[in-house]
């Protein structure tokens, strides 16, 4: 393969020459591209002796082989990793800057396979910032190599140091295929519907969206047209492949879901629906009842998991999501056979760090055919990935 190799100011440079001596050995074509800093750490006559290539450091020397060298180089690379990847560069990835050779090159090569070997100190790696733009990045498909525990150069030990050369080569091109969903439809329900009571009460949920919105970014970034009807939320979500209906009420999304899934290949309900709603909702403020208190008659809502079920034809798939407090496994695996689903995702509210409003899930993947996947405490993106791989990756 064609492949180029990103650098980046950080000590673990040093170890950057020897990758390019790995993959030049085991047949591949080189070339890198340095920051300014990176080559304070690593010369350029080092990186062009070990590859063979000129090195591309600097956006306007007038000794690059053409004047938009990034784009050229785009054209050139069939894959790209950054080792070591530092907290600035991912930050300018995440943010959509390019302002030196390797941010511009890097908003280029977008659409092709990129690695990110991060590499810095622990309190830098854990930083929430630098959390969040890894998980926007794996997102949308960028492919993180997680750093190391062990020394740091600082002197301390702790996660943040690059792995070694010989690791990151078996990452390249040992890990498993990614799910292509291109040509692929999905429908996605997300967040709590309100039920309103009068015109400025409502009955809702604690629900903030943010597992039905990271399906979304993760189903687009492996190919998928997304289909997502939201509940109330203050979530925001863009991309190409998104198309984002918001609705308020359940029988509002029912209706949306109903319309949007004989055109979609599978779908995703991730939604907390309410199961009840007032029978009737005042047009005004309702005032005080007085001492004897206020009674609310709730009706059923439509049932979307179970509609959809009954509709979901031989070529379709449907996920849904089962939130329990007591036997879990039972109460899923019973919803799954009674609606007609395919896979059903639980959560339980015993597990800290999982449900509502957290950045955070654990799950189980339970499928029709008995099997059951459980994750470990990860972000909602990466749950999402696990859930996108395991209900989904046959589709590629």
């Amino acid at each position: 393969m064609r492949v180029l190799v990103g650098i980046t100011g950080g000590i673990a440079a040093y170890k950057a020459p020897l990758l390019v001596r790995l993959l030049r050995k085991a047949g591949h074509e080189v070339k890198c591209v340095a920051t300014e800093h990176a080559l304070q750490f690593v010369t350029p006559l080092t990186l062009e002796t070990v590859s063979g290539n000129k090195v591309y450091a600097d956006l306007f020397d007038s000794n690059n082989d053409h004047t938009t060298e990034h784009i050229s180089l785009k054209d050139w690379g069939e894959m790209m990793v950054v080792a070591p990847a530092t907290a600035n560069i991912i930050g300018k990835m995440a943010s959509g800057i390019g302002d030196d050779a390797l941010s511009t090159l890097l908003l280029s090569f977008m659409r092709k396979p990129i690695y990110l070997a991060p590499a810095m100190n622990t309190q830098m790696w854990e930083c929430p910032a630098v959390q969040r733009n890894i998980d926007y990045l794996r997102s949308i498909g960028i492919r993180i190599i997680d750093p190391a525990c062990g020394e740091l150069a600082c002197g301390t030990t702790g996660a943040g140091r690059m792995p070694e050369p010989e690791e990151i080569m078996q990452a390249l091109f040992t890990a498993a295929p990614e799910p292509d969903l291109s040509g692929q439809k999905v429908l996605v329900t997300a967040g709590p519907t309100y039920e309103r009571i009068d015109s400025v009460r409502f009955i809702g949920n604690y629900s903030s969206g943010k597992m039905g919105f990271a399906l979304s970014q993760v189903l687009a970034a492996h190919g998928a047209q997304v289909e997502l009807i939201a509940g109330p939320t203050s979530l925001k979500i863009s991309h190409h492949k998104i198309h984002r209906t918001d609705i308020e009420s359940a029988r509002e999304m029912y209706e949306a879901a109903v319309a949007a899934f004989p055109s979609c290949h599978a779908a995703i309900l991730s939604a907390a629906v309410a199961d009840y709603r007032p029978d009737h909702a005042a047009d005004h403020k309702l005032k005080k009842q007085g001492a004897e208190g206020m009674t609310l008659t709730l009706v059923q809502n439509p049932d979307i998991l179970a509609t959809l079920g009954t509709m979901k034809t031989a070529g379709q798939t449907l996920i849904g999501f089962a939130l329990e407090t007591d036997n879990e496994s039972d109460n899923a695996r019973r919803k799954l056979e009674k609606k007609n689903l395919d896979y059903i995702v639980l959560n339980s509210l015993r597990d800290a760090g999982a449900g509502f409003g957290v950045d955070t899930n654990r799950v189980t993947i339970i499928g029709r055919d008995g099997s059951a996947h459980a994750t470990p405490l990860l972000s909602k993106t990466e749950v999402a990935e696990e859930i996108v791989k395991c209900c989904l990756g046959r589709k590629a």
